[in-house]
C-alpha cells in the first residue's frame, strides 16, 4: 500500500512538473517548438495537466490516508470533504458566495453542472487531508481543546496555499484556469475569497473530525507522506506566482504555509509524547 502511495506521488509530481513547465516555458515559447511530434504532445498533455495533477494528488492521499488511518477515516473525510467543497464552489460560481464572482475556464476539464472541474474537489480532499492531519502533528498531544485547535490550524494551513494560488493564477498573463468577474484588494483577488476558504476548509475539517469521533495523537503519525504533498503543492504555486512576477505572495508562502507545516516533523514531539 505505501509503495502505491509513493507511486502516485510522484506521478503527481510528474503532473505539476508538466503543468509548470507548459505555463512557464513551452506556451510563452510556443513559436520555438517546430517538431511536430513536440508540438502534438503539449497539445496533447498541457490541457490535461491541470485534471491530471487534480486527480494524482487525491490518489495519494486517499491511498496514504488507507495505509496510516484506515479506509473508515480515510473514505469519511474523503466524502465530506468533497461534498462540501463542492457545495461551496457551486454555490460559489452561481451568486458569488462566500469566494466572490468567478468562474471556471475550460482548461481544467469536465465540469460538475457546468459550473465547477470535477477534480476540483479532488484538490480540496487532498490539500485539506494534509493539512489536517499535519496539524494533529503541530499540536501537542494533551494540550486542552487539541481537537478544536487542530481544525483550526488545518483550516488555516489550507488557506495559506490560496495565499500564493490565487494571485499566481490571476496573473499569469499566458493562461488562465478560472477568471474573477470582480477585482479585490489581495492582488486582484476580493479578500473575502481567503474568508470563504478558511471557513470552507473549517466545514469539511470540522465534519471530517466529528465524524471521526476520535483525535489521532502525534505518536501515531509518520507525517513525512503528507508534508511531501502539502509542500510540492505550495512550492509548484510559488513557482508560478514568480512567473508571473509576484514575489510578495512566494515569499510570504514560506512563512505562512511551509514553515508552519514543517513543525509537524519535529523528532522531540514525538519523543515527549512517547515518553509521556
Amino acid at each position: 500500500m505505501k509503495r502505491l502511495a509513493v507511486a502516485c506521488f510522484w506521478l503527481h509530481v510528474v503532473a505539476l512538473a508538466l503543468g509548470v513547465f507548459g505555463i512557464v516555458f513551452a506556451i510563452p515559447r510556443a513559436e520555438t517548438w517546430t517538431n511536430p511530434s513536440d508540438i502534438a504532445f503539449f497539445a496533447w498533455a498541457l490541457p490535461r495537466a491541470g485534471s491530471l495533477g487534480m486527480v494524482t494528488g487525491a490518489l495519494a492521499m486517499l491511498v496514504w490516508g488507507a495505509s496510516a488511518l484506515g479506509w473508515r477515516r480515510t473514505l469519511i473525510f474523503a466524502a465530506i470533504s468533497c461534498a462540501v467543497s463542492a457545495a461551496a464552489e457551486l454555490t460559489g460560481t452561481k451568486t458569488g458566495w462566500p469566494f466572490g464572482g468567478y468562474e471556471y475556464l475550460t482548461l481544467l476539464g469536465w465540469k460538475i453542472a457546468g459550473r465547477v472541474p470535477y477534480g476540483v474537489p479532488l484538490s480540496w480532499f487532498y490539500m485539506g487531508f494534509a493539512a489536517y492531519v499535519l496539524a494533529l502533528g503541530i499540536v501537542p498531544a494533551g494540550r486542552p481543546g487539541r481537537g478544536a485547535i487542530c481544525v483550526f490550524l488545518g483550516a488555516w494551513l489550507l488557506m495559506a496555499w490560496d495565499l500564493v494560488l490565487d494571485p499566481a493564477m490571476a496573473a499569469l498573463p499566458q493562461i488562465k484556469f478560472w477568471e474573477w468577474h470582480e477585482h479585490g484588494a489581495y492582488f486582484g483577488m476580493p479578500l473575502r475569497n481567503l474568508v470563504g476558504w478558511y471557513a470552507t476548509g473549517v466545514a469539511f475539517i470540522g465534519l471530517s473530525r466529528l465524524a471521526w469521533r476520535e483525535d489521532l495523537e502525534p505518536q501515531e503519525l509518520d507525517l513525512t507522506f503528507p508534508f511531501a504533498v502539502y509542500a510540492v503543492n505550495i512550492v509548484w504555486s510559488m513557482i508560478l506566482a514568480i512567473s508571473a512576477g509576484l514575489w510578495t505572495p512566494a515569499i510570504a508562502a514560506i512563512f505562512l504555509s511551509l514553515a508552519p507545516a514543517a513543525l509537524a516533523l519535529r523528532p522531540q514531539q514525538r519523543a515527549a509524547a512517547d515518553a509521556a
